[in-house]
């Protein structure tokens, strides 16, 4: 992840550590993935959000981008 951040708020870390192991650790693979080559299954909503929204499996993590390469995760 050359020159990015990912800020989690307390909320989605809360999540990620309420569900199965394997699946969190699927979410992160992905977020890492889709950061460091831009490949993954991410849909950019529409105005007036300008979220994304990474799917993995049956979850949806919402997000959204900060500027200067940070990326905030809000579950």
């Amino acid at each position: 992840m050359d020159g990015k951040t990912v800020v989690w708020s307390a909320n989605a870390q809360a999540q990620l550590l309420a569900i199965d192991r394997e699946t969190a650790l699927g979410i992160l693979h992905s977020i890492d993935d889709y950061l460091t080559s831009g490949i993954g299954d991410v849909k950019k909503l529409r105005p007036p959000r300008k979220d994304l929204r990474p799917r993995v499996g049956d979850y949806r993590i919402f997000s959204f981008y900060m500027g200067q390469g940070r990326l905030r995760f809000s579950g």
